[in-house]
């Protein structure tokens, strides 16, 4: 494949996310586990660094992780096109929508349509969810090599989870504390786990 059908690919496996990722960026998730999958772009371990990367930079997790796909992927061009394909058909949905939703405000219709993006939109977030914390805290491959039990658990995510958990919400002091806190903790343990071999 050339360079530009690479990029022309990426433009429009991102544009079809763009328009199917209803319910934010962690909607896209799923779509990213099967563009993986599709394309051998990058594995669903991958999807997890991104999402962490994602996460802890300023913006959008979706469009971030565009951006992150798109420029492995492609470089700066890719990047950009990724990026412009997941926000193209948000950005032409806005216009039309901000033109004529006035109008149709008490259309039921309308009204029916955005009753059923609520739960569509909320179990493509679930289903990520659960995609993310499976990844995170399981490792079914290393079980299925060793047969040992304990090689199915991530010990030190689950542990890392557990007291994040609790510090968000049992312990007053720790619960006030700004995300910010949380997410470079975790970054510095991360790297200390990774470093350890945990």
């Amino acid at each position: 494949m050339t360079y530009a059908l690479l990029l022309l690919e990426l433009f429009w496996e991102f544009l079809k996310i763009g328009v199917f990722a209803v319910g934010g960026g962690m909607a896209t998730l799923p779509f990213l586990y099967d563009l993986g999958e599709k394309t051998a772009w990058f594995t669903s371990a991958q999807v997890l660094d991104m999402l962490a990367v994602s996460e802890s930079t300023p913006g959008p997790i979706g469009i971030n992780m565009a951006t992150y796909v798109g420029y492995t992927v492609g470089g700066i061009p890719g990047a950009i096109l990724a990026t412009l394909g997941t926000i193209l058909p948000g950005l032409i949905l806005v216009i039309v929508l901000a033109k004529f939703l006035a109008r149709f405000h008490d259309n039921r219709f309308v009204n029916a349509a955005f009753y059923g993006l609520r739960p569509a939109s909320t179990a493509l977030i679930a289903a990520a969810g659960i995609g993310v914390l499976g990844e995170s805290l399981f490792n079914p491959s290393l079980f299925e090599e060793t047969g040992n039990i304990a090689d199915f658990f991530s010990v030190g995510p689950i542990v890392l989870a557990i007291v994040i958990w609790v510090m968000t919400n049992f312990i007053k002091p720790t619960k006030k504390w700004h995300p910010v806190i949380y997410i470079a903790a975790s970054a510095v343990i991360g790297i200390a786990f990774k470093l350890g071999g945990v």
